[in-house]
C-alpha cells in the first residue's frame, strides 16, 4: 500500500502494543479510518500556499550552506590548536562540528527561515576565541553578511547570513580531546564540569533530538507540527519573548499528542491536539518522560523543591537533562488568550471531520483590532536603522512586564498583546523616524463607573526600559520609548484600513454550506462519525484522565495553592535572559517604589461600555486580584481627553490648543462621547491629590535588581523627551 506523509501509514502501520511512549499509556491504539487518511492529504494540500514547503533546490542550497559552516569550523579549530602549540598531525585530528537544532532538525521549517546551528569544540577552544577569531575569520567570508556577535546574551549566539540563509550560531566546548563527526551529543556525562552557558547551548540539540525519538511516527509528528505552527502564527501566539509559546514548546505539545494517539494520521492528531490542550488542567505541567535525578548538580524544573517554579502557569518541561521550563514568559493573560484559541480550533476541527468546513478556515486569522474596544500603543523610535534594531530587541523583550504590570489591576481581566509589530503608516520621507508599535487590547470586568489608574504600571515598564539600555550602555541618542490610550475608533490614526478590518470579524463564525468549502466533500461513511464525535470510549478516558491530572504523570501543586498575589509577578515578568530556577527579577520594581508625582493615567469606565466589552469577548474569570490601582465614582458619562507633552530643558513651552466638539461620534453601541482634546503643560507637583487623568510618563527610571550591581540610579538622558497621555472618561 503506498503512504504519504501523515498517513500513518509511512513507518510504522501499527504500533507495538507493548511500546510506551512518555508517561502514560496511549489514549488509543487505532489506527486511521480512510476518511482519516483523506482529510491528512486535504491537510497536507492546504499547507501548499502558506509556503511551508521548501523545494529541493531550496533544501540542497541548505546543506551545501552547512557543509561550507562545517568546513570553516574545522578550518578554525586546527589553526587554533596549531596557536597553542600542538603538533601540525594532531591539529588534523581534532575534528570539529556544526549541529543543527530547531525547526530545521525537526524537519518542519519553512521557506526563508533561519537555521538554528550549534559550534561543538574540543577542551583546547575557548568560548572567547569563538567570539574572536572565528567572528574574524567570518568577516573575511565573501558570502557572509549582517554578521552581529551577542556574546553577552542568555545563551550567547552569532547572527549571520552565509549566501542568503540566516544562521544563529551558538558555541558549546566539550571536556574532550577531539570531536569526531559521528560525536552524539545525547550521552548525559558529556555534561560534567560544562559551565551552564555551554549546557544550554548543548541542550538546544538534546532537546531536538529527544523529541524526535519520544514520538512514535516522526511523518504523521512532522505534518501535524506544520499545521500547529501555521495556525499559531495565524491567531498571533507564536512568540515566546512575549509570553505566548516558542517553536519548541509547540512541538513538545504535539509530540505529547502524538504519544497519546501513537497510531492515529496527521488530521487526527491535530483534531486531538486542541481536544487534549483545551481541556488540559493547567499548572499541571506536560512532559514528554520521566523527569531523570539530578545527578550533576544543574538547576532543573522542580516546583517542589524550587519556589519559583510553582509561579509558572503553563509549564512545558524539556525532556533532556537538565529539564527546563520552556514557557517561563507565560502570563494569565496570555495563557487565557491561548486556551481560548484551543477552544476555537476544537470547533472548527470538529466542524472539518464533519465535513462542514474545510482546512482553510483553520488558518483564518482572527482580527486582532475588532476584538477590543480599549488599546495601548507602545512606539519605541530610533534614529538610525541600525540604533532602531537594537532598540526594538529591548523593548520587545520587556513588553512581558508592562503585561504583567496591566493584569494586575483588579479591573483588568485581560491584557492581550500582538506579536507582530507596526511601523509608523504617517512617516514622510522629510522626516525619517525609524519606529516600531506594538498594541496591547484591553479588556475589562463589568464595572459600574470607575477611574482606572493605569500610571504606576506603565511608568514601572517604560522605566525600566530606560534603565536597562543605559546600564547596558545601549542608550542612544534619539532612542525614545512612549505608550499611549487609544480606543477602537481611533486606531486609524496608527495603522492603515487595510489592517484593521481585514480577516473575520467574528472568529467563532463557521461555514456551514458544506457544498462551498467542501469541494471534495469526504465520504464519511455511517453516521455515527458524527453522532460520536468525543463521545467515543477513548475520548471519554481523555476526558477523565485530564480531570484529574492523570496524565501530566507526576504530582504537582494545584493552582489554588498559590495566591493570586505571587503567582502574577511570575512569568509575567520573568526576565528571560535570567535562569529560570531564579526568583524573577523585575517583580521588585512593584515594592518600595513610589509611583510618580506627574499627573496620572486614568480610565473611567461607564455601565454601558462594559456590557458592549463583556459581548464582544467571553473569557472566564480570574481569580481576585489585589487593588492595585485607585478608583472612584463619577456622577456624569462623558469623556475629556487631555494629551500632555512636555519638552526637557531644550524644548519650548508647550502651547495650549483646545477644540470644542472634537469627532464626538463614537461607536454605534458607545454611550460615551468626547468633548475636549487640549494640549497643556501639566503644572502639577502635588502628588496627594488624585489629578482627574492618567498619565504615561516614560522618564523616570527605578531601581531594578536584573542589572549588575547598580549603586546609584543611571541618569536620566537629557534629550529624552517627557511624553505623556491624560484620559479621564466621566
Amino acid at each position: 500500500m503506498s503512504s504519504y506523509p501523515g498517513s500513518g501509514l509511512g513507518n510504522i502501520s501499527a504500533m507495538d502494543q507493548t511500546q510506551t511512549l512518555g508517561l502514560t499509556s496511549a489514549i488509543t491504539l487505532a489506527g486511521p479510518k480512510p476518511h482519516d487518511i483523506e482529510l491528512s492529504k486535504q491537510l497536507q494540500e492546504a499547507l501548499q500556499p502558506f509556503d511551508v514547503y521548501e523545494s529541493q533546490e531550496e533544501l540542497y542550497h541548505r546543506m551545501v550552506v552547512l557543509n561550507k559552516m562545517n568546513s570553516l569550523v574545522k578550518e578554525w579549530i586546527k589553526n587554533i590548536a596549531i596557536e597553542k602549540n600542538m603538533p601540525p598531525n594532531v591539529a588534523e585530528t581534532l575534528g570539529g562540528k556544526i549541529y543543527t537544532f530547531g525547526s530545521y532538525r525537526l524537519g518542519v521549517h519553512t521557506k526563508g527561515a533561519d537555521i538554528d546551528t550549534l559550534c561543538v569544540a574540543p577542551r583546547h577552544v575557548d568560548r572567547s576565541d569563538f567570539f574572536s577569531s572565528f567572528v574574524e575569520l567570518l568577516k573575511n567570508q565573501p558570502n557572509v553578511k549582517d554578521l552581529r556577535a551577542v556574546e553577552e546574551a542568555f545563551v550567547p549566539v552569532i547572527k549571520l547570513v552565509f549566501d542568503g540563509i540566516e544562521l544563529d550560531l551558538t558555541f558549546a566546548r566539550l571536556a574532550l580531546r577531539e570531536v569526531p563527526d559521528d560525536q552524539s551529543l545525547q550521552d548525559d556525562s558529556l555534561l560534567k564540569n560544562l559551565d551552564p552557558k555551554c549546557v544550554r547551548s548543548l541542550n538546544g540539540c538534546r532537546v531536538t533530538d529527544d523529541i524526535l525519538n519520544l514520538v512514535p511516527n516522526r511523518e504523521n509528528f512532522r505534518l501535524a507540527l506544520r499545521a500547529i505552527k501555521l495556525w499559531a502564527k495565524r491567531h498571533g501566539i507564536y512568540s515566546n519573548v512575549l509570553g505566548f509559546l516558542g517553536g519548541v514548546s509547540w512541538a513538545m505539545l504535539v509530540a505529547r499528542t502524538c504519544q497519546l494517539y501513537p497510531n492515529a494520521a496527521a488530521a487526527t492528531l491535530v483534531n486531538k491536539f486542541f481536544l487534549v490542550f483545551s481541556k488540559w488542567p493547567w499548572p499541571q505541567p506536560v512532559l514528554l518522560k520521566q523527569p531523570e535525578e539530578n545527578k550533576l548538580g544543574f538547576p532543573v524544573w522542580d516546583p517542589r523543591v524550587n519556589p519559583s517554579d510553582r509561579y509558572h502557569l503553563m509549564p512545558i518541561i524539556t525532556p533532556a537533562y537538565p529539564q527546563q521550563n520552556s514557557t517561563f514568559n507565560v502570563s494569565m493573560s496570555t495563557r487565557t488568550v491561548m486556551v481560548q484559541d484551543f477552544k476555537e480550533g476544537l470547533e472548527i476541527t470538529d466542524n472539518i471531520t464533519l465535513g462542514k468546513a474545510d482546512w482553510a478556515k483553520l488558518f483564518d486569522p482572527p482580527n486582532f483590532f475588532q476584538k477590543y474596544k480599549h488599546y495601548i500603543v507602545l512606539r519605541a523610535s530610533a534614529a538610525t536603522q541600525d540604533h532602531h534594531l537594537e532598540w526594538v530587541g529591548l523593548v520587545e523583550s520587556k513588553i512581558r512586564i508592562l503585561i504583567g504590570n496591566l493584569e494586575r489591576n483588579q479591573y483588568i481581566q485581560l491584557a492581550h498583546v500582538n506579536p507582530q509589530s507596526f511601523s509608523d503608516p504617517n512617516e514622510s520621507s522629510e522626516n525619517i523616524q525609524y519606529l516600531s508599535m506594538w498594541f496591547i487590547g484591553l479588556s475589562f470586568h463589568k464595572v459600574e463607573n470607575v477611574n482606572i489608574d493605569l500610571t504606576y504600571d506603565i511608568q514601572t515598564f517604560t522605566d525600566t526600559v530606560h534603565r536597562q539600555a543605559v546600564a547596558i550602555s545601549m542608550y542612544k541618542e534619539g532612542m525614545k520609548i512612549e505608550a499611549r490610550h487609544v480606543r477602537r475608533k481611533q486606531l486609524t490614526e496608527y495603522l492603515p484600513s487595510s489592517v484593521i478590518t481585514r480577516g473575520r470579524e467574528k472568529r467563532r463564525t463557521l461555514d456551514k454550506d458544506v457544498s462551498k468549502v467542501m469541494p471534495n466533500k469526504l465520504d464519511l461513511g455511517e453516521e455515527t462519525v458524527v453522532r460520536e464525535l468525543h463521545t467515543s470510549k477513548s475520548d471519554t478516558d481523555l476526558l477523565r484522565k485530564l480531570a484529574t491530572g492523570a496524565l501530566s504523570g507526576v504530582s504537582t501543586y494545584s493552582e489554588d495553592s498559590v495566591s493570586q498575589d505571587s503567582i502574577s509577578p511570575g512569568p509575567t515578568v520573568g526576565d528571560q535572559s535570567a535562569p529560570p530556577q531564579e526568583v524573577p527579577q523585575e517583580a521588585a520594581l512593584t515594592n518600595g517604589a513610589a509611583p510618580p508625582s506627574e499627573a496620572p493615567v486614568k480610565l473611567h469606565l461607564g455601565e454601558e461600555e462594559q456590557e458592549e466589552d463583556d459581548e464582544e469577548r467571553d473569557l472566564p474569570k480570574p481569580p481576585p486580584k489585589r487593588p492595585h490601582s485607585p478608583g472612584y465614582e463619577a456622577p456624569v458619562k462623558r469623556i475629556e481627553i487631555e494629551t500632555v507633552r512636555e519638552k526637557g530643558d531644550e524644548g519650548a513651552d508647550a502651547s495650549i490648543v483646545s477644540t470644542q466638539g472634537v469627532d464626538t461620534s463614537v461607536d454605534q453601541d458607545s454611550s460615551m462621547q468626547v468633548d475636549e482634546v487640549a494640549m497643556i503643560p501639566d503644572t502639577r507637583t502635588d502628588s496627594s491629590v488624585p489629578p482627574p487623568s492618567l498619565i504615561i510618563d516614560k522618564q523616570r527610571l527605578p531601581s531594578t535588581n536584573e542589572l549588575p550591581d547598580m549603586l546609584s540610579p543611571q541618569p536620566v538622558p537629557e534629550t529624552m523627551m517627557k511624553n505623556s497621555i491624560r484620559l479621564r472618561l466621566k
